[in-house]
């Protein structure tokens, strides 16, 4: 029996290998425009299943790469066992101590129906569906993250498997070295289980969208500069330019607010002297439903996207923004950063100096669209102000670890890997040895 067939007796959850019924769509990930390849995929039962898969790798010399459902998939699985830790489903909340205990597998949406009783939030983005962990291991950036930074900063403790196949506690205070590279620096070092997290007071949350026709553009972006030029840390505000297929472009900005309705009326009273737009959904609602905001898909599809941190949002760049259509991409959103962003942190991002980060997305339908689309990308980012820095969760599978950090930063994490994994039991969405830096093991 070959190690790959070995793996239905060695784990305890489901196993799909090669030619099995439901193999391809075991193996896929959230963005289908991602082909990854696997040797094998296996749906941990819990975290004893998972220590006895890297265990049985660990022996069988074999490589896995964890993932809930694949929102930060890359396609570099050639030959891997992809582990899929969507079982590891419980979420604890003390609201007491305002700390939670979530497994690898949790959503930041249940995250939030699990915390809002208690009048507390996690640091959830966009996406109700994307993993707290995986967020969390890529540093996250947060719709509070202007009150609270990023979303690694409030991780408290990790629950792993090491390279040993060993269950471990990671902390501050245990592993010093490890915590800091799991905060932000990616799934290259140990398989998360569970991860504990302080929670934020949110007794009061005020958002929405509102949406104008993409005429009204300039006086929008207008309106969102002076918004953003005085913003306390408690209002977080997007703009997105949008251009959806069989739609007319659109311009949509989009806003939260940790406090009254009153004062989120004051603070974005600037909108309110816009023309009137096509809709405004902004209301008083519970933190467990920041997700219908933008109304992100729920479901998988294929896109592509890049992510750029903006240095200044002057007239020059207003500019160069509106210049051109947004298609063929479909979104071009701004959000803007600051606050707690700002202000130290020590994880590998570390504090993000840029006032704004910049997100642009398309649809690739065909090879033609694909290529219009990467090119328009590559243009816009050529001609803004952009730091040449991006977090973690940005990068796109073309881009690697050396886009996000530092090049002492990447150094310490490669240190961090090879004394932690130096067999390369595991492999995240962005290894840190890519280049090649790592002796084979011997």
């Amino acid at each position: 029996m070959n190690a790959l067939n070995a793996l239905r007796s060695a784990v305890r959850g489901r196993v799909w290998l090669t030619g099995d019924p439901g193999f391809d769509a075991s193996r896929r990930p959230w963005n289908l425009a991602v082909e990854q390849p696997v040797a094998a995929v296996v749906e941990a039962a819990d975290a004893d299943d998972v220590a006895a898969l890297v265990r049985h790798a660990r022996a069988a010399g074999l490589t896995v790469a964890a993932q809930p459902n694949g929102h930060g998939a890359t396609g570099r699985t050639d030959g891997v066992v992809l582990l899929r830790t969507r079982p590891l489903d419980s979420v604890e909340i003390d609201p007491a101590t305002r700390r939670a205990r979530v497994g690898a597998g949790v959503s930041s949406g249940r995250l939030q129906a699990a915390a809002a009783p208690y009048g507390l939030t996690g640091l959830p983005g966009s996406s109700p569906v994307v993993s707290v962990t995986g967020v969390a291991l890529g540093g996250g950036l947060s719709w509070f993250g202007r009150a609270h930074g990023w979303v690694a900063d409030s991780v408290t403790a990790f629950d792993i498997v090491d390279a040993e196949g060993r269950q471990r506690r990671v902390t501050a205070g245990t592993d010093p070295d490890l915590y800091w590279a799991l905060r932000g620096g990616g799934g290259d070092f140990a398989v998360v289980t569970a991860l504990e997290l302080s929670l934020h007071p949110a007794p009061r949350l005020h958002g929405g969208r509102v949406l104008w026709p993409a005429e009204h553009a300039p006086d929008v972006l207008d309106a969102y500069r002076r918004i953003t030029a005085t913003a306390p840390d408690e209002l977080t505000v997007w703009l997105d330019l949008l251009h959806f297929p069989g739609s007319a472009p659109m311009v949509a900005v989009d806003a939260a607010y940790l406090g009254e309705a009153a004062e989120a009326r004051d603070l974005l009273a600037p909108l309110d002297r816009l023309p009137l737009p096509l809709s405004d959904t902004r209301r008083t609602m519970p933190v467990s439903e920041l997700g219908s905001i933008t109304a992100e898909p729920t479901d998988p599809g294929a896109g592509s996207s890049r992510g750029e941190l903006l240095t200044a949002l002057d007239d020059t760049t207003v500019k160069t923004l509106l210049a051109d259509p947004v298609a063929p991409l479909m979104s071009v959103q701004i959000r803007h950063l600051g606050g707690a962003f700002a202000r130290p942190s020590d994880s590998p991002h570390g504090p993000l100096a840029e006032p704004y980060a910049l997100y642009l997305f398309g649809v690739p339908a065909d090879p033609a669209t694909a290529e219009a689309i990467t090119a328009r990308q590559r243009a816009l980012a050529e001609a803004l102000p952009v730091s040449g820095r991006k977090p973690l969760t940005f990068l796109n599978p073309r881009e690697s670890v050396a886009d996000a950090f530092t090049p002492a930063v990447l150094e310490r994490l490669r240190d961090i890997k090879r004394r932690h994994d130096p067999h390369d039991v595991f492999r995240g969405n962005f290894p840190v040895l890519a280049d090649g830096s790592q002796s084979p093991a011997t």
